[in-house]
């Protein structure tokens, strides 16, 4: 027990001395050009930190790891995203990181007891389908943002954990199947294919195609938890068959893509650099001009290019704090993902759910970065916890609360039958 405790307390003093080391790093290398200003961050920072750990201690759970990890990474994209051109607190992201923990929480608490989220596939299917509703009739197709006021919603953002969810809830009906001409398939997998058809469907009317990816990472990983279910079945046909289709519709996807996903796939970026190579040229010269320690919270040019606090946000950090502590927060992130192999998750459905978590934040932190580093064309899909939104933010802290549940499972275990005593026959 005091072996835990002096754990704990180690976990929270390396806590406090990240985000404490960085202020410092602001306050010396920093344009800072009002102290009250940095004050307000310092305190923002600091009371963010021990408000959650305090409320950390108002109820147990298994583990804690992934909220100290969770906790450090927002604070850090609280520093980043106050320091971008001007040293000052940024109140908007601070409320992002607040619903985030809270997102985390819900997500850690809604999603841990498989048998419940399984009952619960209708509501989830019927919030999809919601969610559609919303894009299609509510939003611009080509901004797909629902604005209030200050505030704006980006419904296609939750569709993620979502779609998550029934992809792991769906795994155990594989079993119960239903003949359709040649084929034994089972209603689940018919409806998850209609869904899935759907939200691709979805995000080609949207000219959303770089959300794509991380819906496939989703799919393929699920696909692969079905295929290698015990008492899934699948025949080797089908199988055969999926692979044709998936090579098929992946070609036509390719040569029939619209006009402007084949220029960005097509275009010099260094040829066209005042057009649609604008923002990538701007991102590499950022980064090459940050280094490998950066020109200095603040002192950087970068903030003056649309979507620098989103899009191309892994660019912006290089540049005011380099290379080298940017490279060290994607790690932190890639670390949290890969705690959840410390406590194998105890069921398929949480080997799923975890599996296709991951798909997604691997598939969103690839486009962001290598679409910042022109390593793939630019996409404009946000960096999890470094981007400035409030829609990915909550997402994302809805996501780790379901790792979470993968790592705490809720099980409920059936009562021992009660003794009778024998009767002693004469």
């Amino acid at each position: 027990m005091y072996q835990n405790k002096l754990s704990y307390s180690r976990v929270v003093l390396m806590l406090f001395l990240t985000h404490i080391s960085m202020l410092v790093i602001v306050f010396i290398r920093g344009s800072i050009t009002s102290a009250g200003a940095f004050l307000k961050l310092a305190g923002a920072v600091i009371g963010l930190d021990v408000g959650y750990l305090l409320l950390t201690l108002a109820y147990e759970q298994m583990t804690y790891t992934l909220d100290f990890m969770l906790l450090a990474l927002l604070n850090i994209s609280l520093i980043f995203q106050s320091c971008f051109g001007s040293i000052g607190l940024s109140v908007k992201h601070l409320i992002s990181c607040v619903m985030c923990l809270a997102a985390c929480e819900a997500g850690f608490l809604l999603t841990r007891n498989h048998e419940w989220i399984r009952k619960q596939k209708g509501w989830i299917y019927a919030l999809i389908v919601l969610l559609f509703i919303l894009i299609i009739f509510f939003t611009d197709n080509q901004k797909k943002w629902i604005t209030f006021g200050s505030f704006s919603i980006q419904p296609s953002e939750f569709i993620k954990p979502c779609y998550i969810l029934v992809c792991a809830a769906s795994i155990v009906e594989l079993h119960e199947k239903i003949k359709i001409l040649f084929f034994w398939v089972s209603k689940d997998t018919l409806i998850l294919s209609g869904v899935t058809i759907m939200i691709f469907a979805l995000q080609w009317w949207c000219h959303d195609l770089g959300s794509l990816p991380t819906f496939a990472a989703i799919f393929v990983c699920a696909l692969f938890c079905r295929l290698c279910y015990p008492k899934a079945k699948i025949s080797k046909r089908l199988i055969a068959i999926m692979c044709i289709a998936g090579i098929g519709i992946l070609s036509a996807a390719w040569s029939f893509a619209p006009e402007y996903v084949q220029k960005r796939l097509h275009v010099d970026i260094w040829a066209d650099r005042y057009g649609d190579g604008y923002q990538q040229c701007e991102a590499l010269i950022g980064i090459a001009k940050g280094g490998w320690l950066g020109v200095g919270a603040g002192n950087g040019a970068l903030c003056h290019i649309f979507a620098h606090e989103s899009d191309i946000v892994f660019a912006t950090i290089c540049e005011e704090w380099g290379l080298l502590f940017a490279l060290l927060t994607v790690m932190l992130i890639l670390i949290m993902l890969m705690t959840v192999l410390m406590n194998p998750p105890k069921s398929y459905y949480h080997a799923t759910m975890t599996a296709g978590v991951t798909a997604a934040f691997l598939a969103q932190m690839g486009l962001n970065i290598f679409g910042s580093c022109a390593l793939i064309p630019f996409t404009g899909v946000t960096l999890p916890f470094l981007s400035q939104g409030g829609s990915s933010m909550i997402t994302c802290g809805f996501l780790v609360g379901m790792l979470k549940a993968g790592q705490s499972p809720l099980f409920r275990h059936k009562a021992p039958p009660k003794k009778t005593a024998k009767k002693v026959t004469t």
